[in-house]
């Protein structure tokens, strides 16, 4: 689908709340595991909320709906307050997609008892918000900076220079994405992924 046709798509009434709610689940997450594990950072920043403006980033929401892939504000922490750093780095930058993960549980249980009851915009819905979350945490799991994937790799690579790798990586990262976007690689490499996470929710529903 053409960047006109995503812009002119009628269901842009169920694409836009599902996004919202999958960003601001996602980035609360990240929010609420780090401050669970002791750091105050997310709280101060007015991060540990489910209200979407604290985590929505304009150009990401843009990006989510042109080319189907995005990012919400990116949550400031500070792992010097954590007790075992490299396990909770771990666990923070994980929280978001396995937060995905659990609204689609959600929305597949939800509809596997309501679903004769339910109207056709609402089943819709519950479709985008599966497959919208399906998208964000398969997206966010790319080792790419500064996505989810890329922080815990840096975590589990046994090289002696591997924060200059990142950093080098970060700083080229929007072109890595633009090509990966452009190129048709995102489709091809994250596609069967999302497509087998929704395939098992339906079967679930069904």
């Amino acid at each position: 689908m053409n960047i006109i046709n995503r812009l002119t798509n009628p269901d842009l009434i169920f694409l836009i709340p599902a996004i919202i709610v999958g960003i601001t689940v996602h980035e609360f997450s990240h929010a609420f595991a780090s401050v669970k594990l002791g750091d105050p950072t997310p709280r101060f920043q007015n991060r540990l909320t489910l209200n979407p403006i604290s985590h929505i980033d304009p150009m990401g929401l843009i990006a989510l709906l042109l080319f189907g892939f995005g990012w919400g504000r990116p949550v400031q922490i500070n792992p010097s307050f954590y007790k075992n750093g490299k396990r909770d780095r771990i666990i923070v930058s994980l929280a978001g997609p396995f937060s995905n993960i659990l609204v689609i549980v959600l929305t597949a249980v939800i509809m596997r008892f309501t679903i004769p009851f339910l109207s056709q915009p609402l089943v819709k819905l519950g479709f985008y918000m599966m497959n919208i979350n399906a998208v964000l945490c398969v997206f966010n799991l790319l080792p790419i900076p500064p996505l989810d994937g890329s922080k815990v790799l840096l975590e589990i690579l046994p090289l002696s220079n591997k924060h200059e790798l990142y950093y080098k990586m970060q700083r080229y990262s929007m072109i890595i994405f633009l090509l990966f976007i452009f190129t048709g690689l995102a489709a091809t490499i994250l596609g069967p992924a999302i497509s087998r996470i929704m395939n098992i929710a339906i079967r679930f529903i069904w």
